[in-house]
């Protein structure tokens, strides 16, 4: 009963900060959007990576840390670092039997994480924070530089063979700049390993899968995304556009929050307003212009009225050719991870999602989160990663997934 009791307080809380939140993010911008929370889930608190590539590790662990809420654990904090640390380690093993001819760097996918828990277990921020230079938040340029400097310096070597221990030195390098993993911890009067402390959570790695929308590989197969943060070549499912649109809204609305994998690096993206749209060049009507007026304007003139951001503004429909063709043309990249926590809509009626990122709270509207419209996720999203339960039954089927 006292178990239960605390479940249930718990859940009020989780609803009320859920609540209070929603309410906040309505009122608080003051730019012409104004949105209204159709389905929020909960998640834990903004984190910041600063000045590193590891959108991928902050994207997926506030996943995992919202699936402990929804499966009724503790508000946990797990270490991004402990994955970085793992997935660096891993990757120069690669990089050097590719012979230097595969992808190494800070970036990497969200089954990225997955795999650490799978091999790995998993570690507390209190216990492994990566922080060892003296910062307050990630500043890895200096420790990407060298960890790719090291690797190339093992690969052109004069000795004419490896030594036995060129990976020990790099593992002593990522233990310089990140610390050492400790071999055992105590997390709330308990000791453990990174795989009891994974157990002791619960989450199994294999319910989580990832799937995109590209017509380049058949639909309702598995295939290798051919992005180069895709180092463990990890394989996606295929759907199309409308049924990866389907698997995301169907998990939101059923409880389970979304991996996002996007391309952010857009003119209709705009942190400072808080809101990622794809503005129609071509609109028929923009109010106060008269229509042969606007279809004269040059499309920089264009851009200048519509990404004032001050209004809801016309988007453009995207289709499944559109996707694809901006995939091939490298228009759409593998810039960014998120974690889709809810869907609103804006004043018109227009669907958006809710969106958490990891570039702290300053100089967001939205406490670290933002808006992207439903076009804006059909065009620019890459990939994403879901419980393979919050798919709805008759794509499950198509896919072949238990």
């Amino acid at each position: 009963m006292r178990k239960f009791f605390s479940l249930m307080i718990t859940g009020l809380m989780l609803l009320t900060a859920a609540s209070s939140f929603a309410q906040d993010i309505e009122h608080k911008s003051d730019s012409g959007y104004h949105f209204t929370i159709v389905k929020q889930l909960p998640a834990t608190s903004v984190k910041n990576q600063n000045r590193s590539g590891t959108c991928w590790s902050y994207s997926a662990i506030s996943f995992l840390e919202s699936e402990l809420l929804r499966t009724g654990k503790d508000t946990f904090n797990l270490s991004e670092m402990f994955c970085v640390r793992n997935c660096y380690s891993d990757k120069a093993v690669l990089y050097i039997r590719w012979n230097g001819k595969h992808n190494f760097g800070g970036g990497g996918a969200a089954h990225d994480v997955t795999s650490v828990l799978k091999k790995y277990g998993m570690v507390p921020e209190e216990s492994y924070t990566g922080m060892t230079i003296g910062e307050i938040n990630p500043v890895h340029g200096e420790m990407d530089a060298v960890l790719s400097a090291n690797v190339d310096a093992v690969l052109k070597n004069s000795n004419k063979k490896l030594t036995p221990v060129w990976h020990q030195g790099f593992n002593g390098l990522l233990d310089a700049y990140l610390g050492k993993i400790p071999e055992k911890f105590t997390y709330k009067g308990t000791e453990y390993t990174a795989k009891s402390f994974a157990d002791m959570m619960g989450l199994n790695p294999d319910d989580y899968v990832e799937i995109t929308s590209y017509t380049h590989q058949p639909f309702y197969s598995k295939f290798i995304l051919e992005i180069p943060d895709n180092w463990e070549m990890g394989e996606v499912y295929n759907l199309p556009v409308d049924e990866m649109m389907q698997v995301i809204e169907n998990s939101i609305t059923t409880g389970y929050t979304v991996v996002w994998g996007a391309d952010v690096s857009e003119k209709g993206f705009s942190w400072k307003t808080g809101v990622a749209v794809v503005p129609d060049r071509n609109a028929p009507e923009i109010a106060g212009i008269e229509r042969d007026k606007w279809e004269k304007m040059s499309d920089s003139e264009k851009d200048k009225l519509l990404l004032k951001f001050d209004k809801p503004m016309p988007e453009k429909k995207i289709t499944q050719e559109m996707r694809q063709l901006e995939f091939d043309n490298y228009q759409t990249t593998d810039d960014h991870g998120l974690h889709l926590t809810g869907i609103a809509k804006d004043q018109n009626g227009n669907k958006y999602f809710l969106i958490k990122n990891s570039w702290g709270t300053d100089g967001s509207p939205y406490k670290g989160y933002f808006y992207a419209s439903d076009a804006y996720l059909r065009l620019k999203t890459m990939d994403i990663m879901v419980n393979k339960n919050a798919i709805p039954k008759e794509i499950r089927k198509k896919l072949g997934i238990r």
